[in-house]
């Protein structure tokens, strides 16, 4: 049986099939990261910007801010921080908003440096519940996958949007944007063609 099996896959052909289904990882496709990103960013954006009354300024982007994107980021959502953690929870470098902290912006912030919630993910593969918009203990969100990641970009802009017109300490734009990644992943949009990227 095992033999067989192992011949019936070794003979596999796409150009044997009638149809290929993907789902919403693309997982037998190549990533076209900086486009996907881009549509990703911009659906996000247009979708707090037209359903939740955001500032228009967040649909224009410069060409080089999707590099403030990389896997791994934390966005310490009450306090509008995004980390870089190291193994061992040592904050290696952060920003609140897009503004990147200096060292000392860092010791002031941070102490020695730990962040408080490491012991709360540490070994964990998950991440708050994102679903969850109205527990008081969602407090960070883990960027590790393409399908969110521009999302880190969004809710940077917003932190500094916020803080230009509102000089907020607390941050409470996380349920909007939860509404913005649920509004472009639900199924019945991609068969209504109702999220943007669709065009």
């Amino acid at each position: 049986m095992q033999q067989q099996q192992q011949q019936q896959y070794s003979s596999f052909s796409l150009a044997d099939c009638d149809a290929v289904g993907f789902d919403l990882d693309h997982t037998l496709c190549r990533y076209q990261l900086p486009q996907s990103a881009r549509l990703i960013y911009d659906s996000f954006a247009q979708y707090l910007v037209t359903e939740k009354g955001y500032d228009e300024d967040l649909l224009t982007l410069a060409p080089d801010s999707l590099d403030f994107c990389c896997k791994g980021l934390v966005l310490d959502i009450e306090e509008g921080n995004f980390l870089k953690l190291a193994e061992d929870g040592t904050v290696l470098r952060a920003s609140h908003g897009t503004k990147s902290m200096t060292s000392e912006e860092l010791l002031e912030t941070f102490g020695t440096r730990e962040w408080k919630h490491f012991n709360t993910i540490s070994g964990m593969v998950s991440r708050s519940d994102v679903s969850d918009t109205t527990s008081q203990t969602l407090c960070y969100y883990l960027y590790d996958n393409y399908f969110d990641l521009p999302g880190a970009l969004l809710c940077a802009r917003v932190v500094d949007s916020l803080d230009q017109h509102d000089d907020q300490k607390k941050y409470d734009f996380w349920k909007d944007m939860v509404a913005a990644i649920q509004h472009n992943y639900k199924i019945s949009a991609f068969k209504g063609k109702m999220v943007s990227y669709h065009d």
